[in-house]
């Protein structure tokens, strides 16, 4: 009996109350791959929420956070998501794991392998997390353009020159070669590196609500090239969920960064935040944020400036990395008044614009010399360059002027 009694207060005295506490929330509403969620007060914005659903754990992004509810945007299919589910907190941003085995490789905006080829990282715990929003490099951090990208188009080269850390945007109607530019980009910097000896930048290519069939067909161009080596492919396509394709261009930004904390030069190329844009106004109209102009949000300038804002050439102390950024926006009937294009005109450096006139005339690439700007200018050229290419764009604004008065013929008098 005494040594019951004694076991008895060994097993007291040796007692651990080991009770844990978790944030719990329910899902009062779900549609169109949103939930509404109840009872978690202190999740985080932007902050990853493990939905318990009838097809296993579905991870969703906290958007809105409302005095009793939170607006949750799920991620991939919301297939086996009901009314009722539980749901945790994960304590954790959206974030995407970076690192060198990510080249040549097509991954999705959560970073899982859509090419075939197996698993994209080995070993998982010797990789870094980089979140998918993150501050730009301020002021402080930042170094003046001074190195050239060359796209191997003459008349970008010459006439509208880009820097490594420089925001160029490629703007024009359907149909009028703006992919094509950004491709020609890709491939020319293999010959670019080989030719002048410099580091070889690496590119990174966002297909945001592309089709299909446009993906596999630039993946098999840049195989056939050899640029696959030094290229990233982060698809997300027509066919994938809205939050999908919101998050494409912010998960080719953060693989873009890890590049550039590095010391390495990269060349993003978001194709293209009209329909990354689009996406943007379908998820805000779902979760009631009140629309603005053309329905958009009133955040839609922020969204696009938060994101072009962390293409950068960073300080040397900062290990003189660069990140450049090529976003393409497409424009309906030549209208760059239009909101987006407008938006994206003020962030970025400079725009490229394709004409649908010239193109139809068979000037390829399509480029109107006259609307197009590289803000910065001759500081991204080689001293050759800009010896043989100083009057050009001049020279070429004064032809087209003397082109449109040839079309009078015989009306004009000498003097004229």
């Amino acid at each position: 009996m005494k040594e019951i009694i004694e076991k008895l207060k060994r097993d007291i005295v040796g007692f651990e109350d080991k009770a844990e506490f978790a944030d719990v929330g329910i899902v009062t509403e779900v549609g169109d791959g949103i939930a509404k969620i109840s009872g978690l007060r202190n999740a985080l914005s932007q902050e990853i929420l493990l939905v318990e659903a009838s097809s296993g754990v579905l991870p969703a992004v906290a958007f809105n956070l409302e005095e009793s509810s939170i607006g949750a945007v799920i991620l991939g299919e919301a297939e086996g998501v009901a009314v009722g589910n539980r749901v945790k907190k994960s304590g954790k941003v959206l974030s995407l794991k970076a690192g060198d085995e990510l080249l040549g490789r097509v991954i999705d905006p959560l970073g899982e392998p859509l090419d075939g080829k197996g698993v994209v990282f080995k070993d998982v715990s010797k990789v870094k997390d980089y979140p998918l929003e993150r501050k730009a490099p301020s002021v402080l951090e930042r170094e003046s353009v001074s190195a050239p990208v060359h796209t191997g188009i003459k008349s970008i080269d010459a006439m509208i020159p880009i820097g490594r850390g420089q925001r160029e945007l490629i703007i024009g109607d359907r149909q009028t070669g703006k992919t094509a530019i950004a491709l020609d980009a890709i491939l020319n910097q293999k010959q670019d590196a080989e030719g002048t000896g410099r580091k070889q930048v690496i590119c990174i290519y966002v297909a945001v609500g592309q089709k299909n069939s446009k993906i596999a067909k630039i993946v098999k161009m840049l195989e056939e090239n050899e640029a696959i080596k030094y290229t990233i492919v982060v698809s997300a396509p027509a066919s994938s969920p809205a939050s999908m394709q919101f998050l494409a261009p912010f998960a080719g930004c953060a693989i873009g960064e890890y590049f550039m904390d590095l010391g390495r030069d990269a060349l993003i190329i978001y194709d293209d935040l009209s329909k990354h844009a689009d996406s943007y106004r379908q998820l805000s109209l779902l979760l009631r944020r009140p629309p603005g102009r053309e329905a958009y949000p009133g955040d839609i300038f922020y969204l696009h400036a938060r994101l072009l804002e962390r293409a950068a050439k960073l300080s040397k102390e900062k290990g003189g990395g660069s990140l450049t950024a090529l976003p393409i926006i497409e424009t309906k009937l030549g209208d760059v008044s239009a909101y987006v294009p407008t938006n994206v005109i003020s962030i970025t450096d400079g725009q490229i614009y394709l004409g649908s006139n010239l193109f139809y005339q068979g000037v390829r690439p399509a480029i109107n010399a006259g609307l197009s700007v590289s803000r910065v200018g001759s500081a991204a050229q080689t001293k050759a360059m800009k010896k043989v290419a100083g009057k050009l764009r001049l020279e070429l604004a004064q032809f087209r002027e003397l082109q449109a008065f040839v079309q009078f013929a015989s009306d004009l008098d000498e003097n004229t």
